[in-house]
C-alpha cells in the first residue's frame, strides 16, 4: 500500500549548502522530518552545482519519511550568471545591465527544457528571451 502524503514543501536552497537554519529547519521541523538527513542527502546530490539556487519539492509522509525532487535553477539565476551581473535592472526598458548571446540562451533553454511548459525548443528559447528582456539583459544574435 502507498504511503499517505502529509505535506508537500517547496523551498529554494543553495546547492551543496543546505543547513538546519531557516528556511530548511522550520519548514521540515514542523512536519517532524529529520532535518540533518535531508541536508546531508541534498548537499551530496547538489555538490556539482555549487553556487546555484535550486528549487526543491519535498514530499512528507505520515510515517515521518520524505522524498525530494530537485528542479533546474530558475531562469533569472542562469541569465545573471551567463552575463556576469549581480542583479537585474530596475527599469529594463530604459537601463540595460548586460548582454547574452543566442548560444547562451540555447544552453539555458536545453538545461531548463524539462521544467518549462514549452511545446518545443523554439518555444523554450522564446521564453528565456522574454525573461532576459524583462530583466534588462540584451540578447545578441
Amino acid at each position: 500500500m502507498a504511503k499517505k502524503v502529509k505535506a508537500v514543501i517547496r523551498l529554494y536552497c543553495q546547492a551543496g549548502q543546505a543547513n538546519p537554519a531557516p528556511p530548511v529547519g522550520p519548514a521540515l521541523g514542523q512536519h517532524g522530518l529529520n532535518i540533518m538527513e535531508f541536508c546531508k542527502s541534498f548537499n551530496e546530490k547538489t555538490k556539482s552545482q555549487e553556487g546555484l539556487t535550486l528549487p526543491v519539492i519535498i514530499t512528507a509522509y505520515e510515517d515521518r519519511t520524505f522524498t525530494f525532487l530537485i528542479k533546474s535553477p530558475p531562469c533569472p539565476v542562469l541569465l545573471k550568471r551567463a552575463c556576469g551581473v549581480a542583479k537585474a535592472s530596475g527599469t529594463p526598458n530604459k537601463e540595460k545591465v548586460g548582454k547574452v548571446t543566442l548560444e547562451q540562451i540555447k544552453e539555458i533553454a536545453q538545461m531548463k527544457a524539462k521544467d518549462l511548459n514549452a511545446k518545443d525548443m523554439d518555444g523554450a528559447i522564446k521564453t528565456i528571451k522574454g525573461t532576459a528582456r524583462s530583466m534588462g539583459i540584451e540578447v545578441e544574435g
